[in-house]
This record gives structure tokens, sequence and C-alpha cells, in this order.
């Protein structure tokens, strides 16, 4: 079951880039909650907290908005322009007993078979969307990789789900590939792939008159 954690929400009456600036030096997050037809709200929850919460593993969130709480779901994270910082998030409101469409991430377990032929594994998503109840939303989507050989390919369809947990991603997405590492080529070998220099009309004349004179002499 997706664990919980419980955070204080003190709401936003200005939502300015002015006054989202002073919440973030008062080492808050800005954040918007929707959901359930409900008017958006402006918050903020306590920056130290949250991301240890998110590193933790947590995904859904009790929030105490005073004397009310509600759960909620991280829905979308912003970060600064280095990818490091969360500047901003989004939460959605959610009943445990609904289901709901989110995003989850992939995360490849095993030693490919291939990697022991020359090959490497090559991961081209890194995240799947499903469709499950609130109370089944998995951390990852594992995939095993220990099988793949060189030449072979994952799509979304091969992976095995948990139970409850329904793929909307397209099933013929490609996951992961494994293919030859290109080996380095000698100096010989890029010197015989260069393509001559074809002769230039005025060198070719030069030569022919050089050759004239010489018989001349």
């Amino acid at each position: 079951m997706e664990k919980t954690l419980l955070l204080k929400a003190e709401v936003r009456e200005h939502t300015g880039s002015r006054a989202v600036r002073r919440v973030r030096r008062q080492g808050r997050i800005p954040a918007i909650v929707y959901g359930h037809k409900q008017e958006p709200v402006a918050i903020s929850l306590d920056e130290h907290d949250l991301v240890e919460g998110l590193h933790h593993g947590h995904r859904l969130i009790d929030v105490q908005m005073g004397r009310k709480k509600e759960r909620m779901l991280v829905k979308e994270l912003q970060y600064d322009y280095l990818g490091r910082n969360i500047i901003h998030l989004d939460l959605m409101r959610v009943d445990m007993s609904e289901t709901i469409k989110v995003t989850v991430p992939i995360e490849l377990k095993g030693i490919a078979a291939g990697t022991h032929e020359g090959g490497i594994i090559e991961e081209h998503v890194d995240r799947l969307d499903i469709e499950c109840k609130v109370t089944d939303i998995p951390n990852a989507l594992v995939v095993w990789v220990k099988d793949v050989r060189v030449g072979d390919a994952l799509h979304a369809s091969d992976i095995e789900l948990p139970d409850g947990v329904k793929l909307t991603s397209p099933p013929e997405t490609l996951l992961v590939t494994c293919h030859l590492v290109a080996a380095a080529k000698t100096a010989e070998e890029v010197e015989a792939e260069e393509p001559t220099a074809p002769e230039v009309i005025g060198e070719v004349k030069e030569a022919a008159e050089d050759e004239a004179s010489e018989a001349q002499q």
C-alpha cells in the first residue's frame, strides 16, 4: 500500500512571481491543490519536510490546512533550470477508493545476458502511464533484463504489472534494447576509408606540359 506523509500547509493569498520568490526565501515550496470539482487552492509546504518525504518514496500526502486534512497525490514536480531543486508542485485531491491515472518510473533489474556478448543495454523511456486505485500505486515498475540478449528489445507490453494495475501507455512503447558496442577503428582503417582527393584539371594540364617539356629536352 502506498505510504502517506503528513505535512502542514499555509494558504497563499498572493500568487505573483514576487510573492512566490518570497515564499521560497522562507524555506517553503509553493504548490497548487486541485481536484474533486473544487476550486484550486494555492498553498506552500515546508521544503525540508517535503523533500525528505519524497526521497523516502512518499507520493501520497495528508495535507493539513487549518483544521481540515485532505489526502493528496503528488501529481507533478517542477525543478529549477539545473534540475536539482523543487520550485513548485501540483497536488491532486484523491479518495482512497477511487481509480486514477498516474505516471510511474521504470526500474531496471538484473544483468542482461547480452552484456556477456559484448553488448550494452540502452533505456529508451524511464516512466510509463498506468491506471489503478490510489492504494495500489507502485513506487516503480520493475523491468527484468537478465534474459535480454544482443538484438533483443523489450516493450511496455512485456512488463509483468502488479495486481490491480492497468497499462495506459501504448503497449508498443520501446523500453529497452541491447546492441553491440561499436569497436574503435585503427588509424589504418580510418585512413583506408578516407576518399582519395580528385585530381584538379589545372594540375593534370600542368603535369602534361611538364612531361612534354621533358620529352623535348
